[in-house]
């Protein structure tokens, strides 16, 4: 029975008192969704130490397990969301991620830990696509891009949280505990979450309200999308940068251990420090940006992530070659920040892809062909670049592995230059 609760339809932002309760629940949800996401880049070394595994093994770790079920799950779960409570959905998955973050630290093999990775993925396909879509139901479309752009600040401080917590505890203790103590965290956030969330009105803000809409079908509203050309460019392109973004978000406190010597809480805070500063910059630019010139031109959700990534390529080049760490640090922050800048204005714009009876599942459409190239492939990629450089260029591998990905950014511009052209034609009010 559906635990979506009927509300009468209200244009007035003012009056959703709680409005901003909601967004702060659901970007602490996304936070913890990244801490357990990311932990395992900080945690990369002493795994691979004590289990003996490669660059190539801990990127299929970081990128395929989680990624398998976490993608194909997204878009039936999305589907389902479109017909039931998201709110329900959210915390069920919360539950489930957070808890199989916790088994992690029980593993003992390789191969445990890679099960065990997957089940974080199956957890977390409940955790994004609901939770665009709540967002798009509690605030107006002048303010949509700006309150995604809030949610977003999850990736960096979740990354930042994960990384910096994963670091001390494995020097205090070990990686295992490391593992289970975000993880029970999680665990005692949902319940505060399904108490403090309710279901909004569906399309409450839209030009054209969807209370009485029919439930879409899966097909119907894939098909949507799926018939047109800004969806494929918009996914594509993010997928190219996500291959760099989650890539590095991986791999870079490894770096800092093999290239810089650093110790493993040394990295922990060096890194945790540049995507704080830097993502939180990144989203929220991203997000005014997509405001405010969206508005007036829709083709600026896509140009804008265009320059960002155009400007964030040569950014991150100067700092992986630098021979300084203090240099790193700065250069770093600048490519961090562009590298997130596409998020609001990007995620915003997909929800005007389709409907609002129909926005998760596109939502999540969108996310499967994004995480399944950019999660499923990048830690993997640039692992296996790592690997393939390991004879010429012995520890510094990384280096020229991070440096290689670089070039998706710029496939990621080229991509959402062509898409600005289409999104106008292809919006839905």
């Amino acid at each position: 029975m559906s635990d979506v609760t009927t509300q009468t339809a209200d244009t007035s932002p003012a009056k959703d008192a709680n409005r901003n309760l909601v967004l702060a629940l659901l970007f602490i949800v996304y936070t913890f969704n990244f801490i357990d996401r990311q932990i395992i880049g900080i945690l990369a070394a002493p795994i691979q130490a004590e289990l003996g595994a490669s660059d190539s093994e801990m990127g299929l770790l970081g990128g395929l397990a989680f990624a398998l079920f976490y993608t194909g799950l997204g878009i039936p779960i999305a589907w389902l969301a479109d017909r039931w409570s998201r709110t329900w959905i959210m915390t069920i998955a919360l539950t489930l991620w957070s808890g199989f973050t916790a088994i992690c630290g029980f593993t003992t093999t390789y191969a445990q830990l890679f099960l065990a990775r997957m089940g974080v993925g199956v957890g977390e396909a409940g955790g994004v696509a609901p939770s665009y879509s709540l967002i798009s139901d509690y605030f107006p479309p002048k303010e949509r891009a700006r309150a995604l752009a809030i949610y977003s600040f999850g990736i960096p401080i979740g990354s930042a949280a994960g990384i910096a917590l994963g670091g001390v505890v494995a020097s205090l203790v070990d990686w295992r505990v490391a593992f289970i103590v975000v993880g029970l965290a999680g665990v005692l956030i949902a319940p505060i979450f399904r108490t403090f969330v309710r279901e909004p009105q569906r399309g409450r803000y839209d030009t054209k309200p969807t209370a009485d809409a029919p439930r879409a079908g899966f097909f119907k509203a894939l098909g949507v999308v799926t018939r047109k050309p800004s969806f494929w460019l918009l996914s594509f392109g993010a997928s190219c940068s996500s291959i760099m973004g989650y890539g590095s978000f991986f791999w870079i406190p490894s770096f800092l251990q093999r290239s810089y010597d650093f110790s493993l809480q040394e990295a922990a805070f060096f890194y945790s420090a540049i995507l704080l500063v830097g993502g939180v910059i990144g989203v929220w630019l991203g997000g005014m940006l997509g405001d405010k010139l969206g508005a007036k031109r829709r083709a600026m959700f896509a140009l804008v992530p265009a320059c960002a990534w155009i400007l964030a390529a040569p950014c991150y080049a100067l700092g992986l070659l630098s021979p300084s760490p203090t240099v790193a640090f700065f250069l770093f922050l600048a490519p961090t920040a562009l590298g997130l800048v596409w998020l609001g204005p990007v995620i915003a714009a997909v929800q005007h892809l389709a409907p609002a009876h129909m926005r998760t599942t596109a939502s999540a459409s969108f996310l499967f062909i994004n995480n399944l190239i950019g999660i499923g492939l990048g830690t993997y990629l640039l692992g296996l670049i790592s690997d393939a450089l390991v004879e010429r260029f012995a520890e510094e591998s990384l280096r020229y592995s991070i440096l290689a990905g670089t070039g998706f950014y710029v496939a990621a511009a080229i991509l959402y230059l062509i898409a600005s052209r289409s999104l106008k034609r292809d919006w839905v009010d």
